[in-house]
């Protein structure tokens, strides 16, 4: 029986129920004080507990898809190369470094940066809007290589999910060393990769939004931080120069961004995000009751009713095991058919909304966003 059947959920409950009663039953026969007894009262307690704390798992997993197969929970999960699927279709802010950081599988501290490059924990500041964030910046060897002295690089803006913090890039999807063995098997340039969270007033979901009289995050992705990179670094300028990458939440500011500043952001990755929100505890009222700018944050209406910006989309995700994605993106892809908009997709058989199914799509994901980015003349490439 697969980790999502009915079936499980119901024979994890009734163990739950009998365990439960069996408990009451027989309390009273454990009453004596005796090693035996105190021994199956910490039995039949943990029993409880366990078989309990499974069946809400099982509850919360079904809710959320967080995993859909035992595989998917287990991190045993297919790994065979993912394949991209296309189809043609015609005033600076500041960032300050806190620290030097190791990269997971690379430790960068100590060793030559023109060899493995540089990890960077910092603050990005934004003099537009007033917002900062911690974030951390992955500096490829080419940067400190004497042959790219002068040169400037493409940038990657990745963008985590609600509410995760940027660290998250780096422990558990491995951003900068997936990065690095893709410069060295040449299949993406050397690229700067800035990592974020979606949200600089966490715990607010902030959805990558303008709030009216709120938090202007949106301002903040598209003018501040592209600003304050280059300012900082040996970013290139000009169209071509920029992407952003993003899981969950973080993929649908990826997609909203490219969407709606292509002259900043010349291509979008989303791994298992979505189209379009609503209103809720996290968010807090978005939009201010204004239903134009409702329609405005919904990329399925963008599509239908506003010019379809000449831009470059991935999205990534699984056929089965997470929710409605399937669905809702098959709808998006068909929305852009034929217009400067290229939309290009991973479909993975299964998995759930979470770091494994991720993780399998990063390499692919990283490598198709480098070759969307160009450096111009006199920079990187």
């Amino acid at each position: 029986m697969g980790l999502t059947s009915h079936k499980v959920l119901a024979l994890s409950a009734l163990l739950s129920v009998l365990l439960v009663a069996g408990t009451v039953w027989l309390w009273p026969r454990l009453a004596k004080q005796s090693w035996a007894t105190v021994l199956g009262r910490i039995g039949t307690i943990l029993a409880t507990q366990l078989a309990v704390m499974c069946t809400l798992g099982l509850v919360a997993n079904n809710y959320f898809a967080f995993y859909s197969s035992w595989a998917d929970l287990l991190g045993t999960n297919d790994n065979s190369p993912v394949t991209i699927q296309s189809r043609l279709a015609g005033g600076k802010g500041a960032i300050q470094q806190i620290s030097d950081e190791n990269v997971r599988g690379t430790n960068t501290v100590g060793r030559d940066p023109s060899v493995v490059g540089k990890l960077e924990r910092i603050r990005i500041s934004g003099a537009t809007t007033g917002l900062s964030t911690e974030g951390y910046v992955y500096l490829p060897p080419q940067y400190f290589q004497p042959a790219f002295h002068d040169k400037k690089f493409p940038a990657a803006v990745a963008i985590t999910g609600h509410p995760g913090l940027a660290k998250n890039l780096i422990t558990k999807l491995n951003y900068p060393s997936t990065e690095l063995q893709l410069i060295k098997d040449g299949k993406t340039p050397p690229t700067v990769l800035l990592m974020m969270q979606p949200s600089a007033v966490l715990p607010r979901d902030t959805e990558c939004e303008d709030i009216p009289n709120g938090p202007q995050t949106e301002t903040y992705f598209a003018k501040d931080v592209p600003s304050a990179l280059r300012a900082a670094y040996r970013v290139a300028e000009g169209p071509g120069t920029l992407g952003v990458i993003g899981n969950s939440t973080g993929g649908y500011c990826a997609l909203k961004l490219t969407m709606k500043h292509p002259d900043v952001y010349a291509a979008g990755v989303s791994l298992s995000g979505y189209y379009t929100v609503d209103n809720d505890v996290t968010t807090g009222d978005l939009w201010g009751g204004d239903p134009q700018r409702r329609n405005q944050a919904d990329l399925d209406w963008r599509l239908k009713h506003l010019p379809k910006p000449d831009v470059s989309l991935l999205v990534g995700g699984t056929k089965e095991g997470d929710g409605d994605y399937y669905r809702t993106t098959q709808k998006f892809i068909a929305a852009a058919k034929g217009s400067p908009t290229k939309v290009s997709w991973i479909d993975l058989p299964t998995g759930g909304h979470n770091f494994n199914t991720w993780s399998r799509m990063l390499p692919a994901s990283l490598g198709w966003l480098g070759e969307k980015l160009h450096a111009p003349s006199g920079a990187a490439a």
